[in-house]
């Protein structure tokens, strides 16, 4: 199973994240990533690795 977490703090809000993963990723209206799945389905491990490698700030980071 693979986990996301988003370290807030380091989050910049360029929006990498979303291009790379729109069904993952999202701006809040602080335009901080968040999360739309925290725990993605199969179909989604790639748009999760893709918004994780698009962070110019490293603030996501992935488990399984």
């Amino acid at each position: 199973m693979m986990r996301i977490t988003i370290d807030s703090d380091k989050c910049c809000g360029y929006g990498d994240c979303v291009l790379a993963g729109p069904e993952v990723f999202d701006l809040g209206d602080d335009n901080v990533a968040r999360l739309l799945v925290e725990d993605p389905g199969p179909d989604l491990h790639e748009q999760a690795a893709a918004g994780a490698a698009a962070c110019p700030v490293e603030a996501i980071e992935i488990t399984s």
